[in-house]
């Protein structure tokens, strides 16, 4: 983690925005942190955060672990030995959909 000033970030910032692809930057005002730079070197990572920083999302996986401690969920081994039905109703509603060509001239 590196500490820099504000002043040099201000003076410096498309240098410092590519150091933050490889670490965060800690940007200090009189001394004191009082913000961070991070920098994505790929645009997965830029989905990873905004998916590990959405309220919705992070609501969605604390009701899916409440339901697994709770007893909900389906077995490993049933998902792996294709005896859960509803396993099997997944894996018959996983096929993509037939396309159906467009016509030329109709819609946009």
């Amino acid at each position: 983690m590196k500490r820099v000033a504000l002043a040099e970030v201000k003076d410096h910032l498309s240098e410092y925005l590519r150091d933050a692809a490889e670490e965060e930057v800690v940007i200090t005002r009189h001394g004191r942190p009082a913000g961070v730079l991070i920098g994505f070197a790929t645009e997965d990572d830029w989905f990873d955060f905004r998916l590990e920083n959405d309220p919705r999302f992070l609501a969605r996986v604390a009701r899916a672990r409440a339901g697994l401690a709770a007893g909900g969920g389906i077995p490993w081994e049933d998902v792996q030995a294709g005896t859960d039905p509803e396993a099997a109703e997944f894996r018959a509603s996983d096929k993509p959909a037939a396309r159906v060509p467009r016509r030329a001239g109709r819609g946009k």
